[in-house]
């Protein structure tokens, strides 16, 4: 469960966080998690005698049947071949229906030419992709996402690039050979940031061949590219795309609160005094209201809201939830993202996608109890209902 009062999130306290940080992060400590990506250093992991570590996430008889249903259309399939001239890019039209659905015989003839699957956002269509992209979620407080590429021996899909967030490279099958640049062409890139096919890579590559069970963590900016071998068998990875907002995002959204807060923002430049001496002499006390703790409370607000807005809600219930018995154990799911803000009256809102709940200060103090203990047996008898309207919300599960 979140926090917007300047609380530190108990980031590896649910099952889910501690999963997903050791498959993704084999052997280390949520500090030394945090320091590697504010370190912003590539970092290979080997498998250590476990190369099916990643077998419970996917596999390729998984992306058979996918291809096989409905929901296998542009632009979630795409596909790509290096050995093209201009864009690796295959066209759509060269493997699609006009109504985006897979032709699966043109398909399979360029994956056995050589051209890489590619599926986007994969865990939106997949349980295990979706809790774990879930608990680097609830590790990061911000997106995660499953991209698929499934790669034909001796083929090679993108030409060397970087991408705009950080990025988990999962060896789930096969052998595929990456190379890794040193140094940022671009430093710190971001979705604005326009990719023209100019970024050359400086210096010599770092080889790092990649077998089922490894793991490749790049930063955004770092430049790379992976090769299946000749006569060897296809690869098949997952590429975790970390959504990390940029300061420039946060910003413009602290801009935004204080525009809708502030008059100081709302008033006019005087633009008749371009040129004067002291023309710009406002923006300096603007600059550090930004800063106030007023709007840095409402920032983590607002990133916290996004996140649960943004991401797939995952509530623990179905169609059919009947209410749990008295005696069963539940604690706060942590597959929902959930965010407690703080009110005047000493209460609170527990603030979800899709909506918030407001607590009074005695509901406030239940579920704070129940996230310390994990057991809603030891509240009081009272807290009954409120446990129900929870468990309804899809908020608890059993403890």
């Amino acid at each position: 469960m979140g926090n917007a009062d300047g609380q530190r999130p108990k980031r590896m306290s649910g099952t889910l966080a501690a999963e997903a940080a050791e498959l993704a992060f084999p052997g280390l400590s949520e500090e030394e998690i945090l320091d590697l990506r504010e370190a912003r250093r590539w970092r290979f992991f080997a498998a250590h005698g476990d190369p099916a570590r990643f077998a419970g996430l996917l596999s390729i008889p998984d992306l058979d049947a996918f291809l096989r249903t409905e929901a296998a259309r542009a632009p979630r399939i795409a596909m790509a071949d290096n050995g093209r001239k201009g864009s690796a890019g295959v066209p759509e039209e060269d493997w699609a229906f006009e109504d985006g659905r897979v032709d699966l015989v043109r398909f399979f003839a360029l994956f056995d030419a050589g051209a890489t699957l590619v599926v986007s956002q994969f865990h939106e269509l997949n349980e295990p992709l979706a809790r774990f992209c879930r608990g680097l979620e609830r590790l990061f407080l911000h997106g995660a996402q499953a991209n698929i590429y499934l790669t034909p021996p001796g083929a090679q899909g993108f030409r060397p690039h970087f991408d705009t967030h950080d990025v988990l490279v999962l060896q789930v099958a096969g052998h595929k050979d990456w190379r890794v640049w040193d140094g940022q062409p671009v430093p710190d890139p971001t979705r604005r940031t326009p990719w023209r096919n100019q970024a050359v890579p400086e210096g010599e590559p770092l080889p790092i061949p990649l077998h089922p069970g490894d793991v490749l963590y790049i930063p955004r900016g770092i430049m790379h590219d992976a090769a299946t071998q000749p006569g060897g068998e296809p690869s098949l990875h997952i590429t975790i795309g970390l959504l990390e907002p940029c300061w420039a995002e946060g910003i413009r959204r602290i801009l935004d609160i204080a525009e809708e807060q502030d008059p100081a923002f709302r008033a006019a430049i005087p633009t008749w005094r371009i040129g004067e001496q002291g023309f710009a002499a406002g923006v300096a006390g603007l600059v550090q209201k930004l800063a106030s703790p007023e709007l840095m409370e409402a920032l983590s607000v607002a990133l916290l809201d996004r996140l649960a807005a943004e991401r797939l809600q995952m509530p623990h219930r179905g169609l059919l939830a009947p209410p749990p018995l008295r005696e069963q154990r539940m604690r706060l799911s942590d597959a929902m993202h959930t965010t407690v803000v703080p009110l005047p009256d000493g209460g609170a809102s527990l603030r979800y996608g899709g909506g918030a709940l407001p607590l009074t200060a005695e509901q406030l103090g239940w579920l704070q109890g129940l996230e310390a203990t994990a057991s809603s047996v030891d509240l009081p008898g009272d807290a009954w209902p409120f446990l129900c309207q929870l468990h309804a919300l899809g908020l608890l599960e059993p403890g």
